[in-house]
């Protein structure tokens, strides 16, 4: 019978030229900020225009949802600490190269493609504030944030470190300011409770498909684990603490936020989170700068991702070779870096991106789902060879893969009634 020594990747610490300085204190932080990263600042209206005041409630079920393909993530990195993340835990597990190395370039075109999006919406802000054409500015900050990236991983890591607190500051901002309308919720608890009607389930449902996009970010610490210091401790403890930290921070602000301003105009505002200091114009501006940072920092973090993945994957003959080469003395995959950053350019450039979050999402619930298949089959084979006996957790990644597949459905059916 096949064991899974048999399947696995190389030691935890074994040397590939990656360089392994990432702790669970910065990795915690890099990924609370990759989750963080835009997404609640620019979905929370989109949500609230689907589950109204009951928008916490979305916020917690997408934190369910995450949950459990986080503990997929967790565990499979535990086993395979590599860079090619997902890629390798299909291959692993179903032993089909074709199939891998297509979640493997799903998963970098996502990256892409959120990258694009974000510079994006970035410099189409600082066109406002600074005298230069959009097309130059996407063109600096790929530029800048590409380097940042080449330069190292410890780098890249302070760098997103440093915007991830101010990003948390700002939440904890909008919390702070919005608590006294929390001494409300006695006389509202109606509008804030669980329905009673299917249209309201059916609200908090979609909301939580869109919600689901603010937590995105959490599986992509696998692709760092070959720069992990001890990656079979670290890495699971990193991706649980990152996802339940900015869980609580998105419970947190949507339960204030939807008490202290009409839903109508949350849905409208393209910055819904500054709506809370309307008679702070200079708070007002200091939200949507560090909604500008935050995602500037998503972006770095994508590009950061894709290279990693496509090094791993270059490593299994799925990428071409260049992907693999590294820089002598940064350590890094340089010519990956740059060629993805090229085509993040260029797609903010030229590719209509609307609707990213629901088309990214839907994307990653099915990578989603097979890392969670891939799971139950690992197990299953560690259970054959003696390895490892079968016990109740090996319902979560069953649940996990049932729910990822549901709310797929749940996607295809809203697509379906708008269209009719």
């Amino acid at each position: 019978m096949t064991s899974r020594t048999q399947h696995s990747s190389p030691s935890p610490q074994t040397q590939t030229g990656l360089d392994r300085r990432l702790g669970v204190g910065l990795l915690t932080f890099y990924g609370v900020g990759t989750i963080v990263g835009g997404g609640v600042y620019a979905l929370l209206g989109k949500v609230a225009e689907h589950a109204g005041t009951r928008t916490a409630w979305s916020f917690l079920v997408a934190t369910v949802i995450a949950m459990f393909s986080a503990y997929s993530f967790s565990e499979l990195s535990r086993r395979f600490p590599v860079s090619s993340g997902v890629a390798h835990y299909v291959q692993t597990a179903f032993s089909r190269t074709w199939l891998s190395a297509s979640i493997g370039w799903m998963v970098i075109a996502t990256g892409v493609v959120s990258a694009a999006t974000l510079v994006r919406a970035f410099a189409g802000f600082s066109a406002t504030l600074v005298a230069l054409p959009e097309w130059l500015l996407m063109a600096l900050v790929v530029a800048i944030l590409s380097a940042i990236a080449c330069y190292g991983i410890v780098q890249s890591a302070w760098f997103a470190t440093a915007i991830t607190c101010i990003e948390v500051g700002g939440l904890l901002i909008v919390i702070f300011t919005g608590s006294r309308n929390l001494l409300d919720i006695g006389e509202r608890w109606t509008e804030v409770c669980l329905p009673v009607d299917m249209a309201g389930w059916w609200g908090i449902a979609v909301g939580g498909y869109l919600a689901f996009y603010a937590f995105i970010g959490f599986e992509d610490l696998v692709t760092v684990a070959e720069e992990t210091k001890n990656p079979n401790r670290t890495l699971p403890l990193a991706i649980w603490l990152s996802l339940l930290l900015s869980a609580a921070l998105y419970c947190m602000v949507s339960l204030v936020i939807v008490l202290s301003v009409p839903i109508d105009e949350l849905a409208k505002s393209p910055t819904p989170l500054a709506l809370i200091f309307k008679g702070s114009p200079w708070l007002t501006v200091l939200m949507t700068l560090i909604g500008m940072l935050a995602g500037v920092n998503g972006a770095l973090i994508q590009i950061v991702m894709a290279s990693r993945m496509a090094f791993g994957m270059a490593g299994q003959g799925q990428a071409p070779k260049i992907m693999r080469w590294l820089h002598p003395s940064w350590k890094t995959p340089v010519p990956g870096t740059l060629l993805l950053a090229a085509v993040i350019l260029l797609s903010a450039w030229w590719i209509p991106l609307a609707k990213l979050a629901q088309i990214t999402t839907t994307i990653l619930m099915a990578v989603f789902a097979l890392t969670n298949g891939s799971l139950i089959v690992v197990r299953m084979r560690e259970h054959r060879s003696g390895e490892r006996r079968l016990d109740w957790r090996i319902l979560v990644p069953i649940l996990g893969m049932l729910l990822c597949g549901g709310f797929i459905i749940i996607r295809l059916l809203a697509l379906f009634s708008l269209e009719k």
